[in-house]
């Protein structure tokens, strides 16, 4: 896998590219689909619950990118979210017999709640960075208490990579059992304290100063 990255790294100069290969890779999947689907008329094997969730997914992203972009990777987003739907509509209402709806039983609600809450609270403390960021000068107590997010955050990642040791790492066993919700959790607890990291730097910076007000660059 590092060999592949690094290879990777040096040959695509254009990182914009992964993505467009990540969407045809997605695409190319989804056309082995279509001939099961089309041409065996069956969908038996299949959980409609991940192309549910795909298709929730792809339509939080192709709004984000119709407002943000309005690019290739619209494009590439909207085409996979039309053939993901027609996925759907084929396991639903076409092939509906051959859908094994009594084994698809993982409860999609959670996933999507656990995921919200998790990927939220990873992203949650960017508008405050931002409005910081906006008018340079940040005063000691609003300085204090989002230092003490970052503490908190760290405290947490820390958590998870010591309780990894001592159950000498069992919870990546999850991983390979199916359950991925520790890696998750582990992701967005990277994601928060490297959000912060670089506010702690200046926060560490200007108390070690004596500046009584912080200062951030834009």
């Amino acid at each position: 896998m590092a060999v592949c990255l690094v290879a990777l790294k040096l040959t695509v100069k254009n990182h914009g590219h992964f993505f467009v290969a990540s969407e045809l890779s997605h695409a190319a999947g989804l056309l082995v689909l279509g001939y099961k689907l089309t041409i065996q008329r069956t969908c038996s094997g299949l959980s409609l619950k991940t192309q549910e969730l795909t298709a929730i997914f792809l339509v939080a992203r192709f709004i984000c990118s119709t407002i943000t972009e309005r690019n290739i990777h619209t494009v590439l987003d909207f085409t996979t979210l039309a053939s993901t739907t027609w996925v759907i509509y084929m396991i639903r209402v076409k092939l509906k017999a051959s859908y094994a709806k009594d084994l698809d039983n993982f409860p999609i609600y959670y996933v999507i709640l656990f995921a919200f809450c998790v990927y939220a609270e990873a992203l949650s403390v960017l508008p405050q960075l931002r409005l910081m960021q906006n008018m340079k000068m940040i005063e000691p107590f609003t300085a204090h208490y989002v230092f003490a997010l970052a503490v908190a955050r760290f405290m947490a990642w820390a958590h998870w990579i010591i309780q990894t040791i001592d159950t000498q790492g069992a919870y990546f066993y999850m991983i390979g059992s199916g359950s991925f919700w520790f890696l998750a959790i582990f992701l967005a607890e990277i994601v928060q304290s490297f959000i912060l990291v670089d506010f702690c730097y200046y926060y560490i910076k200007s108390f070690m100063e004596g500046q009584m007000v912080m200062t951030m660059p834009v």
